[in-house]
């Protein structure tokens, strides 16, 4: 039985305030393509199916396309709800969804949906296990001491009834320790949020979520296949794919990976401004990736952003590797802070937002502003 294992597709997602859903819905279709290509028997949705738990209308929609797409493929769907999820508004309408092949996690009161399917081998049971945290599991479970989320999952699995005699999959959203994480994920402090792989031992292969990078933790059936775009430039020299996964008989587990081709890469430009605006430079590059711009100049070029703009009309990022920056990077003391006017600090502060300084005018209209500011007793 194969299986198509996807995580983290924060439909409606901004990065760096450029809207990510012409690139999701392309990503989507490649997908659906493989999809049909692989003859999968079905799809795992490992959470943050959204960027936000009220997502906009358009994401919606390109949600609902790509299963209902999936439904007429007769390729079921077996999907949790994440952290960036609303788990309410995930399990709506389920029963009647499932009847369409799409298996949507409820939200978690101590049991886990669990679906059956049959093949050569025998049972195939699936248990969808959405993202709890130790809050939400304390509540159903009052007698048992839940402090962290390991004690969380742990609990939930426990309470779970598995057949250990058939091959059993966990589709979950959860931080499992010693994964790698990307900028892109939101970090407890301190890895409030680690959970220790052992506590998956019963399952034959765990399909997981919220971390951005493909790789396996414990074990090579313990997986994250990563998010099927990059969000974040820590991500930029990854490449992006989908985890097959094919279950034979009890024990024999295959999984491979699957390129895919974004519509627009991300990636990091570096050099002088004469450099990434030279024609031999970028003549040889797809100028309509999203990318982040480093330029090693001693001197900020004026309007930087807007002139690179018109080569790189997708520049997310502009940023100096400079004698500067480097300097800005050591940490101002309390007392030379104090020491600073209202206008030097505030030149500072612009500085490091625009990446250049201000301008003269600029400065004036600052300094008339602090006065009558001052004049009226406000600071």
């Amino acid at each position: 039985m194969k299986f198509i294992h996807l995580s983290d597709l924060h439909i409606g997602k901004r990065v760096n305030e450029f809207s990510m859903l012409e690139d999701q819905k392309y990503i989507l279709a490649q997908i659906l393509s493989l999809a049909e290509e692989e003859h999968v028997d079905g799809v795992f949705l490992a959470g943050d199916l959204y960027d936000k738990p009220v997502p906009p209308a358009e994401a919606v929609q390109l949600l609902d396309s790509f299963l209902t797409r999936l439904a007429r493929l007769d390729v079921p769907v077996f999907a949790v709800s994440g952290n960036h999820d609303s788990a309410e508004r995930i399990s709506f309408g389920s029963r009647l969804l499932s009847s369409r092949g799409v298996y949507l996690s409820p939200v978690y009161d101590g049991t886990v949906e669990k679906i059956s399917m049959t093949d050569a081998y025998g049972e195939v049971v699936v248990h969808l296990l959405p993202f709890i945290k130790p809050a939400v599991v304390r509540h159903v479970f009052e007698e048992e001491e839940i402090n962290s989320y390991q004690d969380a999952v742990h609990a939930a699995v426990s309470h779970m009834e598995i057949d250990r005699g058939v091959r059993n999959i966990l589709v979950a959203h959860q931080f499992v320790a010693g994964a790698a994480r990307c900028e892109s994920e939101e970090v407890l402090v301190g890895g409030l949020d680690n959970v220790d792989s052992s506590v998956f031992e019963p399952f034959d292969y765990v399909a997981l979520g919220h971390i951005h990078s493909p790789q396996h933790v414990g074990r090579e059936t313990i997986r994250y296949c990563g998010t099927p775009l990059k969000y974040s430039f820590s991500e930029a020299e990854q490449e992006k794919s989908v985890t097959v996964v094919e279950l034979k008989e009890k024990g024999q587990v295959e999984i491979q990976k699957l390129p895919l081709k974004p519509l627009r890469d991300m990636r990091r430009i570096r050099g002088s401004y004469l450099e990434v605006t030279a024609r031999s430079f970028y003549q040889d590059t797809n100028t309509e990736d999203y990318v982040q711009v480093i330029l090693t100049d001693e001197e900020d070029v004026p309007d930087g952003l807007q002139k690179l703009r018109v080569i790189y009309p997708n520049l997310m990022r502009l940023e100096y590797d400079n004698k500067r920056t480097r300097n800005h990077e050591n940490i101002t003391g309390a007392c030379e802070v104090e020491q600073k006017s209202e206008l030097e600090l505030f030149k500072e502060f612009y500085e490091l937002q625009n990446n250049q300084p201000m301008s003269g005018q600029q400065e004036v209209f600052v300094r008339g502003l602090i006065k009558n500011i001052q004049e009226r007793g406000k600071i």
